[in-house]
């Protein structure tokens, strides 16, 4: 198992469209809901218990070895929102892309095959760990961290929030992010029907209204 590879896949550079993303922190800018690092840091603590747990663990069982087909259906049945449904299918086709260019391999393949317009995004994640020779605690800490991360990065851009402060709430989630990862692979150990459904329906409802601002800095 490759520690390097970890820190490629989870690196914010690897070239698989996230950047472009908010995490659906901007409409809670908009709102006022995130507005100083105490309140990113309550926004992206539920966001990790919530949305991050689901993705962490789809991720994991696809690094397990679990069927991603089966994986891709269980996704939709977690995403109730259309936008964040074609968000996660988009960034999942980018990530392949970005896969299938860094770890090559028939298991990316044969899905990229079977589902040309993009699986989501944490299912080829964590196949794409797999096929890196990462284990499925690999792949449930990168959808983790990037749960948190990708907010904390957008919320930097939306209210020059002090980059220190924003890597600050990071650190100190931590320790949550290790037990997110955790919970995520033990579930994904027990199978398909064990994943968890935890969901954020602010998040899903606001993602729903941010597709249609006619101008937005952050595609969702």
């Amino acid at each position: 198992m490759s520690r390097a590879a970890l820190l490629v896949l989870a690196d914010g550079r690897f070239p698989a469209g996230g950047h472009a993303h908010s995490g659906g922190a901007e409409p809670a800018v908009a709102e006022g809901r995130v507005r100083d690092a105490d309140s990113l840091a309550a926004f992206c603590r539920g966001r990790l218990h919530t949305a991050g747990l689901t993705a962490a663990a789809l991720a994991a069982a696809a690094a397990h070895g679990l069927d991603p087909l089966a994986l891709d259906e269980a996704a939709d049945a977690r995403t109730p929102s259309p936008a964040l449904r074609s968000t996660a299918r988009k960034l999942g086709r980018q990530m392949m892309r970005a896969a299938r260019a860094t770890w090559p391999g028939p298991e990316l393949d044969a899905l990229a095959a079977a589902r040309p317009r993009g699986a989501h995004q944490p299912v080829v994640l964590g196949l794409t760990a797999r096929s890196a020779g990462l284990g499925p605690e690999d792949a449930a800490h990168c959808v983790a961290y990037e749960t948190v991360s990708g907010p904390a990065t957008a919320v930097v851009r939306l209210l020059s929030l002090d980059p220190f402060h924003a890597t600050a709430v990071l650190a100190r989630l931590a320790p949550e992010l290790d037990r997110v990862a955790e919970q995520a692979a033990e579930a994904a150990r027990r199978g398909i029907d064990a994943l968890p459904a935890a969901s954020a329906p602010l998040l899903d409802i606001t993602a729903e209204a941010h597709a249609a601002w006619p101008v937005r800095l952050f595609a969702s």
